[in-house]
């Protein structure tokens, strides 16, 4: 819907600034609330020059209720993506009280500001993390939840609440029934292809392909494989890859929906956003050497606790109800990523 006012929390970060450029080639006007606790809001500057277009930003913690009231009243937005949320799964293990609060509690003042306001279409940022252990590497989203880490359990929650909001609509039906998409990312690597937007964690990545990326450039010595004695093609752990683009796509594709006759009187859906194929880390490693013509420097280290042999989505429902699929391959993946750590070798600094 051209000119509608998308609010995005957590829109400075790595997925989020990728989310404001498909907002805002869409057509959509778009306000981004963030707290900078792990974003630069240089993405932001180089988000408007991507698309030529501006968007509203205001630094801003979603736990502080009144400045969230006061944008809600400025902005007047008509669908919130809510991606502003702590995301490292050893950090929530060491330090759980910060992910309850900042999570859980954020999302219930942020979701008590929008009730407040009549603005109750929202797409949430959720994670393959709520599954539990399976018999299936192949993960369908009616599999049981059992998040094993307080990163993922915060996630289930806040999956929770909106289900119970959700279902709250039925026994008191109302004029502006809550509309809400729970999108579980698989693993978004990859970057902007302009080279200008793209992952920039503080200190060491906890993920696999910043990693890579860093030590292909020289900035880390060498990756660490936690474990080769998997069940698995090569013994290395298989996971599901997705392109930051193609994950980011869904979320226009999912606003779309939300304003369909399907949500009409409400509901609360959740989706796999995944390629519905796995990797393992060693093609991964492989792939990255190809492309780019690098030596990654690797060794193989001990299976680290509560990690699966293999993870990967059926993204079947996404097809079917959100008209949703991935185009990008593993090498525009490594591609993409390789050319973002190229131009801009320490982030955005």
């Amino acid at each position: 819907m051209k000119n509608k006012t998308v609010l995005v929390t957590g829109g400075a970060g790595y997925i989020g600034s990728h989310a404001c450029v498909e907002l805002l080639q869409a057509g959509y006007k778009v306000v981004v609330v963030d707290n900078l606790s792990n974003s630069k809001p240089e993405s932001l500057s180089r988000v408007q020059q991507i698309t030529g277009k501006t968007l509203t930003f205001y630094q801003a913690d979603i736990r502080d209720k009144p400045a969230l009231t006061e944008i809600f009243a400025k902005e007047s937005p008509s669908a919130v993506i809510h991606f502003a949320g702590l995301k490292a799964v050893g950090e929530s293990c060491a330090q759980p009280f910060l992910y309850y609060h900042n999570n859980v509690y954020g999302t219930l003042v942020l979701t008590e500001v929008m009730n407040n306001a009549n603005v109750k279409q929202l797409i949430f940022s959720s994670s393959a993390t709520v599954y539990g252990e399976s018999s299936s590497p192949q993960y369908s989203e009616d599999f049981p939840l059992g998040a094993i880490n307080p990163y993922g359990r915060s996630k289930a929650m806040i999956e929770d609440i909106l289900r119970d909001l959700s279902a709250a609509d039925k026994l008191n039906p109302t004029e502006f029934p809550w509309k809400i998409a729970l999108l579980r990312y698989f693993n978004p690597i990859g970057a902007h292809e302009s080279g200008m937007i793209g992952e920039d964690p503080n200190g060491i990545p906890n993920n696999l392909m910043p990693y890579v990326a860093q030590v292909a450039i020289g900035k880390l010595t060498q990756l660490s494989v936690f474990g080769d004695d998997y069940p698995t093609r090569d013994g290395t752990g298989i996971r599901d890859y997705i392109h930051v683009v193609d994950l980011v796509k869904g979320h226009i594709k999912a606003i779309a929906v939300l304003d369909s006759d399907k949500y009409a009187t409400g509901g609360c859906n959740a989706y796999n956003l995944g390629a519905g194929r796995g990797y393992s880390v060693l093609e991964i490693i492989n792939a990255f050497e190809k492309v780019t013509g690098k030596t990654i420097n690797y060794k193989i280290s001990p299976r680290r606790s509560g990690d699966l042999a293999e993870c990967f989505a059926n993204p079947e429902l996404a097809l079917k109800e959100l008209n949703w699929k991935v185009e990008k391959n593993l090498d525009d993946m490594v591609a993409d990523t390789w050319n973002w750590q190229t131009k801009n070798p320490q982030g955005y600094v």
